[in-house]
Formats: C-alpha cells, structure tokens, sequence
C-alpha cells in the first residue's frame, strides 16, 4: 500500500499483510518445535529397541559359540588373533584390531571389565558374529583402561550424543554419589549415556520424564528397582540416599540428569 510521507511515496505493508506474516512466522516456529519433539520422541523410543536388540544378539550368540561375547575361548579360531600367539594374553588384549581379528577371553562365564578388554572385545565379537553393526577395535580408548569412545570401540545410539556400554558385576557395590547400591550377584548391565574423556558412556543425557519414559517401557519405573536402575540419584529422583530405591523420579526437574543402567539377560 503507497504511503506519502514528505511529497514522496513510500511503500509499506498494511495491517493485514504484517497479520498474515505473523501467522506464517507463528506456524514455522510451532512446526519446528513440533518436529523437534518428535524427534526427541523418536530418539527415546530408540533407546529401548536397542537395549532389546543388544540383549538378544548376545543370547543368540551364546547359543550359536557356547560363549558370551567378549568371554569366548576360542575367538581366535573363527576370526584370526590380533596379535601374539595366545589370543587372551596382554599382547593381544592391549591391540587394537582393524580387522576381525580378535583375542579369546577367559570363559569363566561373564564378559568382565577390567585390563583383559573383554568388556571391549564383547562388541567385536558379536560385529564379528553379524550379530550387530558396527565394527569395533576391541580396545580400550586412548584415556585408559576404562575409556570407551563411542562409534570406536563402544556402539552409538540413535539418542543424541550417547553410546552403550558393557559391564559386568558379582560382588555387590554399596553406592555413591551418583549410584545406587545393590547387593551381590551375576548382574551384566547395559549402561547408556553420553560420552566421557576417560572412562564410560554414563555421562548425563536424559530428563527425569525421559527416564521415566523408558523404565516404564522397560522395567517398572521405579529408578532404583527392578533391572533399569538410573545413574545420578541424587539429582535423576527424588531419593534421599543411595539406598532409598523405592524413591521416584524427579519429574519436577526438566534438567538432562539422568543416564541409565539396565541389566541384561545372559
């Protein structure tokens, strides 16, 4: 519409034309939000398909080797030793593999941390197997024993800016800070969570309503009971102390607090 300002005419949108752009504006920005919740809902849908998928392919492993993932004596036989000649010594253990080329665990029945990797080699083992995708150097990362780089030596997840990590358990732990205390027994755990520079991949990555969202799916939504068990109680729920496992979740708190444990069927 002209508008004369000054003997000289100017064009300017009218009332209805700022209108009609406000709604435009309005709709894009509603539509992006919309999407980016979708996509959120979609990344933690993801989260319980890979736990299922992990869980099942080290079941179905066991039951083609006769071995867990990780722990099997005879690897070495099926994909060719990364180095050394004994395939579960030091020489092979500490070499990271570009290939197939693995290293045998010790088979005493658990895929263990610590310095024989197997933890690491669990990973490769069910790649080697085609068993999961990927393809993983067996290997810790370069900032120690307990570090695992997503995408290098530990499987990333669809949930953003997170991976999976193996761990195994027969003693018992009586908490900390940040976890809760459970008592003795075989426990194998998936644990998923975001990246660290030295160690695993429990680092905070989900809200107190997105845990929530999972252990229902997957267990019984209770953070500190049952086979999902989250990591950072103190600021994940509304616990009192590492062993206040009946406590629920902080639903209040719209923080990323949580990451997640979850115990595996093997």
């Amino acid at each position: 519409m002209p508008v004369y300002i000054y003997g000289m005419k100017h064009n300017a949108f009218s009332l209805i034309e700022l209108s009609i752009v406000l709604v435009i504006l309005g709709l894009l920005t509603g539509g992006i939000l919309t999407g980016q919740s979708l996509i959120r809902a979609s990344e933690l849908r993801a989260v319980s398909t890979e736990y299922n998928r992990f869980s099942t392919a080290a079941l179905a492993f066991r039951d083609k080797y006769l071995a867990l993932p990780g722990d099997m004596k005879n690897a070495t036989q099926f994909w060719g030793i990364a180095a050394g000649t004994l395939g579960n010594d030091a020489t092979c253990q500490n070499f990271a593999s570009t290939t197939t080329a693995t290293c045998n665990g010790d088979g005493d029945g658990t895929p263990n941390s610590g310095t024989s990797n197997e933890r690491y080699r669990f990973w490769q083992h069910l790649a080697n197997a085609g068993m999961i995708e990927g393809s993983y150097t067996g290997t810790a990362g370069s900032g120690g024993a307990e570090h695992h780089v997503i995408g290098s030596n530990a499987p990333a997840s669809k949930l953003s800016n997170a991976g999976w990590t193996m761990d195994s358990n027969r003693a018992g732990f009586a908490g900390d800070a940040w976890l809760w205390a459970f008592p003795a027994g075989r426990y194998i755990f998936l644990k998923i969570g975001g990246p660290t520079t030295n160690t695993e991949t429990y680092n905070r990555t989900l809200k107190p309503e997105e845990a929530w969202n999972i252990d229902v799916k997957i267990d019984d939504g209770k953070p500190g009971l049952g086979k999902l068990w989250t990591r950072f109680w103190d600021e994940c729920t509304l616990a009192t102390s590492n062993t206040n496992t009946s406590a629920e979740y902080d639903l209040t708190n719209s923080n990323r607090d949580c990451a997640l444990y979850i115990q595996a069927p093997m």
